[in-house]
């Protein structure tokens, strides 16, 4: 496949910096415009949707038993529901949802296939680190606004499966270890599995496999139902594929290498058969209700994660 053209060498050590990740997200959501981020929040309010509209009792109908997380207020503790578990206090708490408040939740997912893993000279950092820092610095600002946020981690034996919401400061650091731990994955896409219905999704990957499998993925989301949005991140070698003479491309996800004699013969093919797949890509988001957007990691991250926030926002 022309996409696996960005993949001309084995794949090298991420990010060099000895920071940790949850420490690199927080730095990046604090450098955005505390002025813009505030202008967005107040957008958001006045419009039916899942941000800005977090009001106690919203909603009648009942969703489900959650178990009491770090900043929920006590008083929206079920007693009697806590009862029942025998467990003592606040292990034991349960607090009661309606559809409206399992509405408010964000759920995060990062690509965990081996093509993310790789970049080239031209890349900072592989597209798995930089998906992953995005994802966290998205959820800094969502958690900072007073949304609650989950990781869709991979469950192969069970498909997918959803980390129980967090919410407030101290919950960044249980989706930092959800991406830490999370195994490599090759299905390219999440299963709906424990996704709250109307739920908002956030997809970060290079979605470089084929676009009927794409669609068949992002249509079992839209079902849940829930909406969200796409990012496709790639490395600046795979938008322009800038090499030169023969070159061999290995495959990183079971295809066969392939060897080019000449690849600037094939790059305006390459161009092309990329804004293809893009171009697809938009269209499956658009008919699911989703976003789509293409960020690279030769660019700065906050751009990327500017135009995340705002997209939620706005939706």
């Amino acid at each position: 496949m022309a996409e696996g053209a960005g993949r001309a060498s084995p794949p090298r050590a991420g990010d060099a910096s000895e920071t940790p990740a949850t420490l690199r997200a927080e730095a990046l959501a604090a450098r955005l415009p505390p002025l813009l981020v505030a202008a967005e929040r107040v957008a958001a309010t006045v419009a039916q949707g899942v941000h800005g509209r977090r009001r106690v009792g919203q909603g009648d109908s009942f969703w489900q038993f959650r178990p009491f997380l770090p900043g929920d207020a006590v008083a929206r503790v079920d007693w009697r529901q806590s009862a029942k578990s025998g467990r003592p206090a606040p292990e034991g708490w349960f607090v009661r949802e309606t559809e409206w408040e399992a509405a408010q939740t964000v759920c995060l997912w990062r690509d965990a296939s081996a093509s993310m893993r790789w970049h080239s000279r031209l890349g900072p950092e592989d597209k798995r680190d930089r998906a992953g820092v995005l994802l966290l610095a998205l959820a800094s600002l969502l958690l900072r606004a007073g949304e609650r946020v989950a990781m869709i981690e991979h469950a192969p034996a069970a498909g997918g499966r959803s980390l129980s919401p967090v919410q407030g400061r101290a919950g960044l650091e249980r989706l930092a270890d959800a991406l830490a731990r999370a195994p490599d994955d090759d299905t390219g896409i999440p299963a709906p599995t424990g996704l709250p219905r109307h739920a908002t999704v956030v997809l970060v990957g290079d979605f470089l496999a084929p676009l009927p499998e794409i669609q068949a993925g992002i249509a079992r989301l839209a079902a849940v139902p829930a909406r969200g949005h796409l990012l496709q991140v790639l490395d600046p070698a795979e938008a322009s594929l800038p090499y030169e003479g023969r070159v061999r491309f290995r495959g990183l996800e079971r295809e066969a290498d392939t060897l080019i004699p000449r690849v600037e013969g094939v790059r305006a093919a390459y161009a092309d058969r990329l804004a293809a797949q893009q171009d697809g890509l938009a269209a499956i988001a658009k008919a699911a209700g989703f976003g789509f957007s293409v960020h690279q990691t030769g660019h700065p991250p906050e751009v990327a994660l500017l135009g995340l926030y705002t997209a939620l926002a706005v939706r």
